[in-house]
Parts: C-alpha cells; sequence; structure tokens
C-alpha cells in the first residue's frame, strides 16, 4: 500500500547517505520527491535517476534552506530538514586547538 500518494515531500540534503535514504523511502511509499541539494548536482541527480528507475516521481531543486521552508509552508508539503552545517575541530586549527585545550 503507497501511504503517501498524491503528496509531495521536500527533503533537504537529499543528494547522499541519510537524506538519499529518505527520499528512496518517501518515494517507495508513493510520495513525489524534491531532492534538495546545495552543490552537489550529480549527487542529487544520481538519487532522482535511482527513485525513477524503480518507478518514483523524484526532482532535484538547488535551494536555500531558509527559503525552501518558506515556500513548503505556503504549498502544505511535507519537508525534512536533514541538511546542517557546521564547523569541524578538523577543519579549522583554532577550533582544534580550543578543543584540545580542554
Amino acid at each position: 500500500m503507497n501511504k503517501l500518494n498524491g503528496k509531495v515531500a521536500v527533503v533537504t540534503g537529499a543528494f547522499k547517505s541519510i537524506g538519499a535514504s529518505i527520499v528512496e523511502h518517501l518515494a517507495a511509499e508513493g510520495a513525489s520527491v524534491v531532492v534538495n541539494y546545495a552543490n552537489s548536482i550529480t549527487g542529487a541527480d544520481h538519487v532522482v535517476d535511482h527513485i525513477k528507475e524503480k518507478g518514483g516521481k523524484a526532482i532535484a531543486v538547488q535551494g536555500d534552506v531558509g527559503r525552501l521552508f518558506a515556500e513548503t509552508k505556503k504549498a502544505c508539503c511535507k519537508l525534512v530538514n536533514n541538511a546542517g552545517v557546521y564547523e569541524s575541530a578538523y577543519s579549522k586549527p583554532s577550533l582544534w586547538n580550543t578543543s584540545k585545550s580542554t
């Protein structure tokens, strides 16, 4: 049974790992999915192609997460915010030195 037939789901950070799994599961349940990405059109297109190969409906959309929240709220769709931006202690020496000293 496809519980999500006729529904649209927008998933941020959906081009790899957890996000890709989320959109694939939503599509398997009948939802049309929007694969949101920030930079990797290649990764997003790969996920879209995989969903379409299994008979699902999907598109890739590059976009700002804040704008997506606003537009999705207006359109009454489901939005799964999976995207995250973080600074790792390994990416900045100043953070590494701070974390190392605690």
